[in-house]
């Protein structure tokens, strides 16, 4: 069973007490932002994970639940399939080195145009796995396999806030991901 990197947008972090529930449900596999003063849970949390599962869409409502059921209040309002690498996580996905791949982003070496980084956190660039996939000409499943289930589970987060009385079940939006996404990818 393959494993799928994704993350959620949450409606708030979660606090310190409810690490525990989260660990005991997905063994530890799952790594939010947490906060421990109150007035910080207006801003948006996040949880992100390398996660098993027969598709993208099962595993993302599968740790969707985790999350929901271990902090009350928490809902998921967003996911996101693509994810941002460092320069040490790009060398290990496209088997080279580290040196190789700072000379591609330099352009020292090698063919021009190297993705820029999408942000810069503590002085680390980031870049999105598809961009960097796209360049080095790495054919990734996954990547086809998440633009349609992100967006349509992202369309049934939204419906699911807005109007949660006529939003599908999770399992009906992953069986009906499933009979159409081997067609669209």
């Amino acid at each position: 069973m393959p494993s799928y990197d994704f993350a959620l947008i949450l409606s708030r972090p979660l606090y310190e007490d409810e690490l525990d529930p989260l660990f005991d449900r997905t063994h530890g596999a799952v790594t939010v932002s947490i906060i421990s003063e109150p007035e910080h849970d207006r801003r948006p949390g996040n949880a992100s994970c390398s996660w098993p599962g027969p598709t993208l869409a099962a595993a993302i409502m599968e740790v969707v639940e985790h999350v929901e059921a271990s902090a009350p209040g928490v809902h998921a309002l967003q996911v996101e399939a693509d994810p941002l690498l460092t320069i040490r996580d790009i060398a290990e996905r496209v088997g080279r080195s580290l040196d190789s791949v700072r000379h591609a982003i330099t352009g020292s070496r090698g063919v021009a145009g190297f993705p820029s980084s999408e942000m810069s956190s503590a002085g680390h660039r980031l870049w999105r796995w598809s961009k960097i996939a796209t360049w080095y000409g790495i054919d990734d499943p996954q990547l086809i396999e998440a633009k349609p289930t992100v967006q349509a589970i992202n369309g049934w987060l939204a419906l699911r806030d807005v109007v949660p009385d006529i939003a599908p079940a999770p399992e009906e939006v992953t069986s009906a991901l499933s009979l159409v996404i081997p067609h669209v990818a």
